[in-house]
């Protein structure tokens, strides 16, 4: 065994540039420790009136106002409300520090539905809805709405103290709540000041609309899901055959010599067949080439590009083409509607102009993905034939009750999401309503039946 001993390492010698570095120094630990050092900040600034301090420094200096959008009062904060509120306090204190005076108070939304849905269920569970139920409507009324409010300023208190906790600074001492005597009675001002200019107006639109709730939604209240639905096909009668015979370049000598005898329709497909008592246009493509076509008999129009697909459909046995036409051609065409005979009352203006009902039009929503070509238009029940029907001067019809329940004259008493029309006419009849159907997968927005409401 040899008594030699391993000699020692030597040291990694001391770099000679360090001695010529100017390294800054600062006072922040190297660990964040936020167990400790969260609330001894957030005490620390409430202490001195952080906030105020920096208000009184800035009283003489140029304004930046950052307008809070307020969130529901209703739960914890989620991961919305962190993205958020730290983004706004990032843009504030970034102005700050550029020299602005930045007052930045909080605010909360204590109004709509997910508080009203919060405080009947607790209310459910707690048993003390049974002697809210016992009182007269209006003490009823003012029941829920003051269980309502203290909820309310719960969750404020909840959702202030947790986004102090995200060291974000603002005035949560004195924040707006929406249910503030004062913050209504500014928004009573304000409109009282746009009514005298004249700027507001009552009128028909279609709106996201609850059914259990009998209330309007906002579309982030809104939840889609994939579901089978009844789709059909729908042939409205030319309410004038020579017009559209001579719109595909077919004259009356041209017809006689062809025996073409008969009335031509306009053929829609659609996923909402509920919607069909409230039609009162179809829209057409200009860009499109239409075809006028004899399907087992019966004349009827349609997009070229998805005869094929529409006729394979209806396992038609024999297809000819009669003529072609772009879609401009059709516009101006008139129809009958399949199953309304009387003209339709637009909700809230019994004198509404319904000459321009149930006519051609056109339209660049109109697609070739499905259906036929043509787009059955109802402006009482979308926002895109709400504005067609704006454009051409058309009504806001709208046959459904804030229940769902369809009115007259439509097929009354139903539930509209499940109604949908009559089958067919006999041959001679003035109209073909529900020629064949088919199901499809279609995204279908729950709790609303988007139905035109006067607000």
């Amino acid at each position: 065994m040899s008594n030699t001993k391993t000699p020692p390492k030597k040291g990694k010698p001391e770099s000679r540039y360090r001695a010529t570095l100017n390294l800054p120094t600062t006072g922040f630990p190297m660990k964040a420790n936020l167990v400790q050092n969260e609330p001894a900040s957030i005490k620390r600034w409430q202490k001195m009136g952080l906030y105020a301090k920096l208000r009184d420094l800035g009283k003489d200096r140029p304004r930046f106002t950052f307008h809070d959008g307020p969130p529901y009062a209703n739960g914890s904060i989620h991961l919305g409300h962190v993205l958020n509120k730290t983004l706004k306090d990032l843009v504030v204190r970034s102005r700050t520090m550029m020299g602005f005076d930045t007052p930045f108070v909080p605010g909360w939304d204590c109004h709509g539905l997910p508080i009203e849905h919060r405080v009947v269920s607790d209310l459910v569970e707690s048993g003390k809805i049974d002697k809210i139920k016992s009182l007269d409507d209006d003490a009823r009324k003012s029941a829920i709405r003051n269980e309502c409010k203290k909820y309310a300023e719960k969750q404020v208190k909840l959702q202030a103290g947790e986004l102090e906790r995200l060291m974000t600074l603002a005035d949560y001492a004195e924040p707006y709540l929406t249910m503030a005597p004062s913050f209504e009675g500014a928004a009573l001002d304000a409109l009282a000041a746009l009514v005298e200019q004249g700027l507001v107006f009552r009128a028909l639109k279609p709106v996201h609309w609850s059914i259990a709730n009998e209330t309007a939604l906002a579309e982030a209240e809104l939840e889609y899901q994939d579901r089978e639905d009844l789709s059909v096909y729908v042939d409205f009668e030319a309410a004038d055959a020579a017009a559209v015979y001579a719109a595909f370049g077919i004259d009356e000598a041209a017809r006689a010599e062809r025996d073409l005898g008969q009335t031509p329709s306009f053929m829609i497909w659609t996923t909402t067949p509920w919607t069909l008592p409230a039609n009162l246009a179809i829209a057409v493509n200009t860009r499109f080439e239409y075809s006028l076509v004899q399907v087992d008999g019966n004349v009827t129009v349609l997009a070229t590009e998805l005869l094929e697909r529409v006729t394979k459909t209806a396992t038609a046995d024999r297809v000819e083409v009669l003529a072609t036409a772009k879609g401009g051609a059709l516009a101006g065409l008139r129809y009958r509607h399949p199953f309304i005979t009387e003209a339709p009352t637009p909700l809230g203006d019994p004198d509404a102009d319904t000459s321009t009902c149930y006519t051609v039009v056109e339209a660049e929503y109109v697609t070739l993905e499905d259906g036929t070509g043509l787009v059955h238009t109802a402006p009482g029940h979308g926002a895109d034939d709400f504005q067609t029907g704006k454009r051409v001067g058309l009504p806001v019809y709208c046959p459904c009750a804030t229940t769902e329940r369809t009115t007259p004259p439509s097929p009354t008493g139903s539930a509209a999401s499940t109604s949908g029309p009559p089958t067919s006419r006999s041959p001679s009849g003035s109209a073909r309503a529900g020629t064949f159907t088919t199901t499809t997968g279609s995204p279908t927005a729950t709790r609303t039946t988007g139905a035109a409401r006067l607000l």
